[in-house]
């Protein structure tokens, strides 16, 4: 494996990370809260892939924040830009 693979785009991130943060970043203008499980259903990820990749999302740094947010039926993340 190479290892842009596995550092997507010079970030530090994995590529599931990296598929995360793009979903992220295409639509936090329109949605502040993300719930795992929908975030999994849209990138085809289990809800406990996307919970344990969102991890490095909110302790990097970007251009997005990440929080954890909650947890009603799934870990919530609140997301600024």
């Amino acid at each position: 494996m190479s290892t842009t693979a596995n550092s997507a785009a010079g970030t530090g991130l994995s590529e599931k990370q990296h598929r995360i943060l793009t979903y992220l970043r295409e639509n936090a203008e329109d949605q502040t809260y993300f719930k795992s499980r929908l975030i999994a259903d849209n990138l085809n990820l289990s809800a406990k892939e996307v919970g344990t990749n969102m991890t490095a999302i909110a302790d990097g740094e970007f251009d997005i924040s990440v929080e954890k947010w909650g947890y009603s039926s799934s870990t919530t993340w609140m997301v600024t830009e």
